[in-house]
């Protein structure tokens, strides 16, 4: 779902309006002293909705990072919405980075997966299969591209836009995550890394892989 960045994303101005209002009634009938903490609330809130526009690379059979973070896993596996083996690439996002999901890639999607599940640490790998989760298969033009959204220790709520048919562009915002998290990126194995574990990364504007 395409829309003009406004600096901060839709999901966080019913979180912000709250933040605000709380610290403004302290404030005046309390005093600053009082209101402080309230207003870090506020300035906490308004960080993590944050949702800066990005520039997309031209370059052709690009992956794109879907989420700020920072690279946990690089690997072989098997993935379990798309029935094959592939390369996977993960993205952990801690509370303070930027949580809109971007596609990865240009494609339709052909199938939308909801799981309920546990609310590990998202940095952990097992996070990847036991966790609540959000999965996408993408065609991106002959090529299979799973996208997967992981909630956290402190996630508690996925968001996704998009439903089977609907077609993405890269770059494009498709989903948010609430509070820490991790998306899961599930490749052909002829895919080339371009990225390593460790590495930060930022949702559209850092290539992952090349197809």
């Amino acid at each position: 779902m395409n829309y003009p960045h406004p600096i901060i994303a839709k999901e966080g101005w019913p979180f912000l309006a709250v933040a605000v209002a709380a610290a403004l009634i302290v404030h005046f009938i309390a005093g600053v002293l009082w209101a402080a903490p309230l207003w870090l609330v506020a300035l906490f809130v308004l960080q993590f909705f944050r949702d800066p526009p990005r520039v997309v690379p031209s370059q052709a059979g690009a992956v794109l990072s879907p989420a700020d973070g920072r690279i946990v896993a690089i690997e072989t596996t098997q993935d379990p919405y798309g029935q094959r083996d592939a390369l996977k690439i993960s993205v952990f996002m801690n509370v303070f980075n930027v949580h809109s999901n971007r596609a990865p890639v240009d494609g339709t999607i052909t199938k939308v997966e909801y799981f309920p599940g546990r609310f590990l640490n998202a940095a952990l790998d097992k996070a990847s299969l036991e966790n609540e989760r959000n999965a996408l298969v993408i065609d991106a033009g002959g090529h299979k591209v799973t996208c997967v959204q992981v909630a956290g220790l402190v996630a508690r709520r996925i968001l996704c836009y998009v439903k089977v048919g609907d077609a993405l562009t890269r770059g494009q915002r498709y989903g948010f995550i609430r509070f820490g998290s991790r998306v899961d990126v599930y490749l052909p194995l002829t895919a080339q890394p371009r990225v390593a574990i460790g590495d930060k990364v930022s949702a559209t504007s850092t290539i992952l892989a090349e197809l």
